[in-house]
């Protein structure tokens, strides 16, 4: 489900989980749990902006011409 995300919704719930973690009020097998899905928030960010970065470099030829693209490719 998680990995289903869009990059915008995954990290407004890595930056909810880290509020939460903040304040301080979490019992200890609360926050393990809240840690572990930071976690895999934080890889799937990390994915999305590595797939962004690649489609990025594909439309930025050597001549810095931009040509057609597609995010899904």
């Amino acid at each position: 489900m998680m990995q289903e995300l869009s990059f915008e919704e995954s990290l407004e719930k890595l930056e909810e989980i880290v509020n939460r973690l903040e304040n301080g009020d979490v019992p200890l097998d609360d926050a393990i749990d809240e840690f572990t899905k930071a976690m895999q928030l934080v890889k799937i960010c990390n994915t999305k902006l590595n797939n962004a970065e690649e489609a990025i470099a594909k439309i930025v030829q050597d001549s810095g011409e931009i040509e057609n693209f597609n995010l899904n490719e």
